[in-house]
């Protein structure tokens, strides 16, 4: 790779590198690879498989930050929303990531630069290069910066996931008492707990089971809300 093109990618995500070669690395493709004779040349596949680590396990964090009384379950499909394949592209896409990659004749003349499976791969690889290179908090501000954008169109979604919230506003409509929540037992250590929470809505009675009282209090809210629209006319 070319020195201004080191440059210029750097600078879509404000990071310099301290080793280009990991860089280069990351932004060279197997087609790209197979066609060159030195054998010692190493594609990006590696990078790939630890960026997509990197990845979900610093979305994964952002997400428990923003959303404290999100249950796992939720996080967890919220996650694989945003790390897939069709955003990552997106992402690679707004840093105009396919111009600097790396790619054999065949993958140039059948449009590769602008294929889903390359971008995404490529920006995995090169999360892992920044995290090779810069550390944990260096890819964690620049995996934050870039799915600020991803994170805010999720929250109407993750919104939702507000069981309890929904259960009173049905309540409110049917003008009903409002729901009531106890604790029916709690075990293991105070590290980790497990909490069941009872709630009665009208005639409905469920449970739900959380690591702390929240996720406990939503889970027996959602079971309560399943029950209460299937009986709904």
């Amino acid at each position: 790779m070319k020195t201004n093109d080191h440059f210029e990618i750097e600078k879509k995500i404000v990071y310099e590198f301290r080793s280009k070669e990991l860089l280069d690395e990351a932004l060279r493709h197997s087609s790209f690879v197979n066609e060159q004779p030195d054998a010692d040349l190493r594609d990006n596949e590696r990078f790939e498989f630890l960026g997509d680590a990197v990845l979900n396990l610093i979305v994964g964090h952002i997400l428990m930050e923003r959303y404290p009384n999100v249950n796992e379950g939720d996080l967890s499909r919220t996650r694989a929303n945003l790390v897939n394949e069709s955003q990552l592209a997106i992402i690679a896409r707004a840093i105009d990531l396919g111009a600097f990659i790396r790619l054999g004749k065949g993958e140039l003349q059948t449009n590769g630069r602008d294929k889903n499976s390359i971008l995404a791969g490529a920006f995995e690889a090169l999360i892992a290069a920044v995290y090779l290179d810069g550390g944990f908090k260096t890819a964690f501000k620049i995996i934050e910066n870039n799915f600020v954008p991803l994170l805010d169109s999720v929250n109407s979604a993750i919104d939702s996931y507000d069981y309890k919230s929904q259960l009173q506003e049905w309540v409110q409509e049917e003008q009903g008492a409002m729901p009531y929540y106890k604790v029916v037992r709690e075990e293991g250590p105070d590290h980790d707990k497990t909490f069941w929470i009872s709630v009665k809505v009208f005639d409905v009675e469920s449970d739900g089971q959380g690591k702390n009282k929240k996720m406990a209090e939503q889970d027996a809210a959602k079971k309560a809300l399943e029950i209460l629209k299937k009986e709904s006319p």
